[in-house]
């Protein structure tokens, strides 16, 4: 298969780390292509400078393919330097170039640090999610964290609890719900998908009286998908959603709100979750994890996270590509 294009993320936090150790258990089952200061790997990391995704293939059985950038100043594990913000900037850039021109099959990015890329360079997204949708020229993305054990999509994601049901609209809500029904269509090989959505409020508002959202806008959203044949079950309670036999039921769960979604998966799935941006040209997965200075540079840093993320990508590519 042609290889993951992987961008290095902060150099600061565990990205460095967690590639590296990415690369050894995948090397002879995923090719990867990593975009960065070869500098900044950890010491002792086989690596090989190569100029094209073709190269890669053929280097990751022996080393971690490098497509090498020069950020100008070396790695401080756990600090920072905003000196490296345009670079990592650049690295995304290009890996997004490597994926739209089909010479990758997917993108798999390391965590980033909004506020040192404000700082050296003058960020001006939310986040990951929202530059790679203004790069890949979509309308709309949405997040989803996959594992084994769940699928979960926020219809809401980095806002305060108290603007959450003033953010949830019924267009906002059937476009996640569309979005999210194409990719498990497309990029997870789900012909038909079963999706359950959670409500708003306690026991989904118990008729009313813990709550309207249900009644005036969930419900109806939901209907008129039923309507064009989409298999939606909701709104229901979300306390009853996430156990094992309900889990049985659906192939992903729209949820309200941040917590709602992101708890059951980490309680499940803490180290194996991955973000996966949904309504991208291109694929993109990502550890389910911050930059962890606080661990950075020790030896300690879990790739998991990142080899299921990369694994994820693979399936997903070989689901839309058919390689």
């Amino acid at each position: 298969m042609r290889p993951i294009a992987v961008s290095c993320g902060e150099p600061a936090g565990i990205g460095p780390e967690i590639a590296a150790g990415a690369w050894a258990a995948l090397r002879d089952t995923v090719p990867i292509l990593w975009i960065g200061d070869p500098a900044h790997l950890p010491e002792g990391t086989p690596w090989q400078a190569v100029a094209s995704a073709d190269q890669a293939k053929t280097a990751a059985a022996t080393a971690l393919p490098v497509l090498a950038q020069d950020f100008g100043a070396p790695r401080r594990p756990g600090t920072p330097d905003p000196a490296h913000a345009p670079h990592v900037i650049a690295a995304i850039e290009a890996a997004v170039r490597l994926v739209d021109s089909g010479d990758c099959a997917a993108l798999c990015t390391a965590p980033i640090h909004k506020q040192a890329l404000i700082d050296g360079a003058g960020f001006a997204y939310p986040g990951h999610t929202e530059f790679l949708a203004h790069l890949g020229g979509a309308d709309r993305a949405v997040m989803m964290l996959a594992s084994d054990a769940l699928r979960v999509v926020p219809a809401t994601i980095h806002i305060p609890l108290a603007e959450v049901p003033q953010a949830l609209s019924a267009r906002g809500l059937t476009d996640t719900i569309l979005i999210t029904h194409a990719a498990l269509i497309r990029d997870f090989g789900i012909p038909a998908p079963r999706m359950a959505v959670a409500g708003l409020n306690p026991h989904a508002g118990e008729g009313g009286k813990i709550g309207r959202e249900e009644i005036e806008m969930i419900t109806p959203v939901l209907d008129a998908l039923r309507a064009e044949g989409l298999d939606i079950a909701g709104p229901l309670s979300a306390d009853t959603m996430f156990h094992g036999a309900a889990r049985a039921r659906y192939d992903v769960a729209i949820a309200m709100y941040h917590d709602q979604a992101l708890i059951p998966i980490k309680t499940l799935a803490f180290d194996e979750g991955v973000n996966v941006t949904l309504g991208l040209p291109f694929i993109r997965t990502s550890p389910d994890h911050g930059t962890a200075f606080d661990i950075a540079g020790t030896g300690t840093a879990n790739p998991a996270s990142m080899i299921a993320a990369l694994r994820m990508a693979a399936r997903m590519a070989e689901a839309r590509h058919g390689r």
